[in-house]
Order: C-alpha cells, then structure tokens, then sequence
C-alpha cells in the first residue's frame, strides 16, 4: 500500500535550519505532484510548498517564500523541505501529501486534492 513517512524534524533556533524529507513506497514518485504541509497548535492546516511530478514548477505560501525550498528526487522516491532562517512562527507539525490524480497539478493549496498523507514531523523554532 502507500506510504509516506517524513524524517527531519527537531528543534532549533530561530535563523537556523532544517531539512525535511518524504518517503514514498507502494507507488511511483514520478507520476504525481506533491505537497507540504502545516499545522500549529489551535490552527487550522495550511499550505507550505507543491511541486510538480517533474519538478519543473513550484508554488508557495507567502509566508515560506524565499525561505523554503522544496525539491524531489524521483529516482529516490523522495521529496525534500528545506527551511531557512525559520522563524518561531514556522512551529508545527509538518506533513507530506501525494496528489491523487496522477499528473495533476492543479488547486495545488487544496488538501482535498491529496490522498495519502505521512504521519507527521515536528519542527520547533525558538525565539
């Protein structure tokens, strides 16, 4: 079946950085966009970062752009967050989606378009 697990969270100070990563099994990367995603405590879920099944185009929340960069290697099954100069705002709990149609890009904000999610990294930014 599919899976996606994430790795990469911790603590950190605000200015630092981290490196998240997504691990697909039970399907082929190539095929699909993906997705990162957010939530804070009392927070709704919210978009981060979405990238083509090709890598050839990204999108990002405002708030990340130019901070974070996400990026895949489909040959690794694996997608990549990298977070700069995070700020405690930034804490939360971040998750990775598949998209559920494959090639498909569209709506790339929407979680609905997503079907398989991993459990869960938390990153922690303090002041």
């Amino acid at each position: 079946q599919v899976q996606l697990v994430e790795s990469g969270g911790g603590l950190v100070q605000a200015g630092g950085s981290l490196r998240l990563s997504c691990a697909l099994s039970g399907t082929t990367l190539s095929r699909y966009a993906m997705g990162w995603f957010r939530q804070a405590p009392g927070k709704e879920r919210e978009f981060v970062a979405a990238i083509r099944w090709d890598a050839g185009n990204t999108n990002y929340d405002d708030s990340v752009r130019g901070r974070f960069t996400i990026s895949r290697d489909n040959a690794k099954n694996t997608v990549y967050l990298q977070m700069n100069n995070l700020k405690p705002e930034d804490t939360a709990v971040y998750y990775c989606a598949k998209r559920m149609h494959a090639y498909s890009d569209q709506y790339y904000y929407d979680g609905t378009r997503y079907d398989y999610w991993g459990q869960g990294t938390q990153v922690t930014v303090s002041s």
